[in-house]
Parts: C-alpha cells; sequence; structure tokens
C-alpha cells in the first residue's frame, strides 16, 4: 500500500481534488434540502392564524390583532383540536419579513396551553431546558441564534431593556427556530407594547376596551385526526371573521418556491461538478493506467496472464481511488468546518455533511476509478508483449 500511495501520489491528489469540489457543492446542496424539510416539517405541523391587516406581527402572524374572543372562536370551529396564543414579533423591527426562515423573532407562547404542532409538541432543547408554566424573563433561544451570540444556559438577553435568563438552547432544526427568542407570552406582550407607540396609545386611551389576552399577533392550530389540515384552515376562514389562515400546502409551496432559484442553481452547479470531477478521476486513473503499459508488456512477456494483470491493476485503482476519495471527503469537510465556524459569529451554516452523501462520494470514486481502470487494462492487454514494450519505450 505504502508502494502504491508513493507511486501514484499525483494521481490521489488528483481525484482527492475532483471529489472535494463534488463533496463540498453537495454539502451546500444537502443544507437547502434540509432547509426546505425542516420548514416543511414546521409549517405542515399546524394552521397559522393571525388578525387581518397589518399589525406588528412577523413571519406567519404578520397580521392585524387576534382577540381573545376571536381565539375562542377559533376553538369553536368543527376540526380544530387545539389552539396556543402567540405572540410573534421582529427582533429588529426595521428587518421584518413575511417568511421568518432567516429572521430573528421573539416568540411568545401561552406555556398553559399545549403545543398543537404535530410534529413539534415541544421544540427539542439541546441545552438546558424548555420554558415552564410560571415563567417570567425567561428564555429559549434557537442554535442559529445562540451560536451568532455565543449563548449558553446561564447566560443574560437582553430584549427591549430588560434582562431574560437564557434557560434553554434548541436543537438545530435547519429552519425557522434557529433564530427564535422564545418566551412567556406574558413578557413578548410588555416587548410588543414596548415596541409598538400606536399600540400604547391604543391602550393609554382607553378607547377600545381590551385586555392582556387581547395581544396577540396570531395562534397555532392543530386539527382533529383524520380531519384535513387545508380543509379546517378553510373552514377557520369563512367561519372566523377578521381572520387571515395560512393553508399549510400552500405556505410549503411558498417555501419551496422561495428556495427554487438557489436549489436550482446549486442542482446545476452540483451536475457540473459531477461531470467534470468524474471525467476528472476517469482521465487520472486512465492516464495512471496507460503510462505502465511498458511494465505490463514485459509481465505478459514473462508469462503473466490478463487475469492476472487485470486483478493487479484493478487493486492498484480501487487503492487509489478510495486514497483519493477519502482524502477529498476529509479536505471537503475540513474546509466546511472552517467556514461554518466562521459563519457561526452570524448564526449561518453553509454546509450539511450527511451521511449519505459521505457514503456516495466514496462509492462515486471507487466505481468510476474501477471503470476507467478496466477500460485502460482492456485496451492495454490487446497489445503483444512486444507493442507494449516498445510503446511504453
Amino acid at each position: 500500500m505504502r508502494r502504491i500511495l508513493r507511486g501514484y501520489a499525483f494521481t490521489i491528489a488528483g481525484i482527492a481534488i475532483g471529489v472535494a469540489g463534488i463533496v463540498a457543492l453537495g454539502a451546500m446542496a444537502e443544507r437547502i434540502v434540509r432547509f426546505i424539510e425542516g420548514g416543511d416539517r414546521f409549517v405542515l405541523g399546524q394552521i397559522s392564524v393571525a388578525g387581518r391587516g397589518m399589525g406588528m406581527g412577523a413571519g406567519f402572524t404578520a397580521g392585524g390583532l387576534l382577540r381573545s374572543e376571536t381565539i375562542a372562536r377559533i376553538a369553536a370551529v368543527p376540526g380544530v383540536a387545539g389552539v396556543q396564543p402567540q405572540v410573534m414579533l421582529p427582533l429588529n423591527p426595521s428587518t421584518s419579513q413575511f417568511m421568518t426562515l432567516t429572521q430573528e423573532v421573539v416568540l411568545g407562547v401561552d406555556l398553559t396551553a399545549p403545543t398543537p404542532n404535530r410534529h413539534y409538541r415541544e421544540l427539542p432543547v439541546a441545552e438546558g431546558r424548555y420554558l415552564r408554566p410560571g415563567d417570567r424573563r425567561r428564555a429559549v433561544v434557537g442554535a442559529a441564534f445562540a451560536a451568532s451570540r455565543r449563548l449558553a444556559p446561564g447566560d443574560t438577553l437582553m430584549l427591549e431593556g430588560e434582562p431574560y435568563e437564557v434557560v434553554g438552547v434548541l436543537e438545530r432544526m435547519q429552519t425557522a427556530p434557529d433564530r427564535f427568542v422564545i418566551v412567556p407570552i406574558a413578557d413578548a406582550r410588555e416587548q410588543w407594547v414596548a415596541k409598538d407607540s400606536m399600540l400604547r396609545t391604543l391602550l393609554a386611551s382607553g378607547a377600545v376596551p381590551m385586555t392582556a389576552a387581547d395581544l396577540n399577533t396570531g395562534a397555532a392550530v392543530g386539527w382533529a385526526e383524520g380531519a384535513d389540515p387545508d380543509a379546517v384552515a378553510r373552514r377557520i376562514q369563512a367561519d372566523v371573521p377578521g381572520v387571515q389562515a395560512q393553508i399549510p400546502s400552500e405556505l410549503s409551496r411558498m417555501l419551496r418556491s422561495s428556495t427554487a432559484f438557489f436549489s436550482a442553481l446549486l442542482a446545476g452547479l452540483g451536475v457540473l461538478a459531477f461531470v467534470i470531477g468524474g471525467l476528472s478521476l476517469a482521465n487520472t486513473v486512465a492516464a495512471a493506467v496507460f503510462e505502465r503499459v511498458r511494465d505490463f508488456g514485459v509481465k505478459r512477456a514473462l508469462g503473466a496472464t490478463d487475469l492476472q494483470l487485470g486483478r493487479e491493476v484493478l487493486g492498484e485503482a480501487l487503492a487509489v481511488t478510495l486514497s483519493g476519495g477519502l482524502a477529498g471527503i476529509g479536505i471537503a469537510v475540513l474546509l466546511g468546518w472552517a467556514i461554518d465556524g466562521w459563519a457561526a459569529r452570524t448564526g449561518q451554516q453553509l454546509f450539511v455533511f450527511s451521511p449519505r452523501l459521505l457514503a456516495g462520494a466514496v462509492a462515486f470514486s471507487v466505481l468510476l476509478g474501477a471503470a476507467a481502470a478496466g477500460y485502460a487494462t482492456a485496451r492495454v492487454v490487446r497489445l503483444s508483449p512486444a507493442e507494449a514494450i516498445r510503446r511504453g519505450a
């Protein structure tokens, strides 16, 4: 093996560079895939409802005020199995967007109402714990948010001038909650009033009778077992005046369309890298075999059979392509980790090196290398020993 590695050092280096490029682009594509899958899992697990109009809300609840009496009417709609009032606010109102998948958001949840999301009955916590009923001035933060601010359980986070104790950090979910700051709904309502001068004026004037329970930007709604979530969402829209209910399937399509350009771009680059890297790998292995045509001629003159030569070449080709493939994967992973480590300061993650990607890269390099070696060997063994020695000389 050491002899092979020394003799094929440049061949292995060429294969490693080609495989590294393929793996790096594949890891970026895998990140997009995980982003879409995570978003699908999150939005398809609940029906998001907000008041009509434009309010301080963000993301899926970017609408007007959703009062407590309206939430009660939503709960009474046939097919609804649970309603959790929420307050969703942009951490920085100047960067508010309709989607929350790349936006930092303060999410206030009513801890007395079970989370109706079918896929996340409780968001998974990697460190610390989740919020409990009765908590005040405590927060659970998403993985990307925590990474960008170097937060851990026990740290203090300032929100609207008030200190919050970070009690938990969520697992990385590759979707919206990675950038959430989750707080008790009473705290989120206070933040809302602090952010919204118009709401403060309205409350101070007493022109509209309102209690704290009326301060909701939206609600997460669950559906009964066997019910069609899209049909339930449309029923809420029809039966409860003054609300806008997001149709889960439409929201999923919106998510996919918003990332379609990047997905297509990465897919095109991936195919290009696959073709270029594959041709480079095959050409490198074939050239390495052709360079040894004189050795093969001498061995055949000494009595070596075609089968013996084929086994020798195939064994060396597999060793070379496997070494080059593993080296390329190592280069790509180290480079990806280094870039992600730098990007983590802003909460970003650009690469996902999944087991299926790494296994596919190894299989690709070995199979293609073996095919190239087999083709080159078949060409070489057609030559007579004398012709092979002459060409090699």
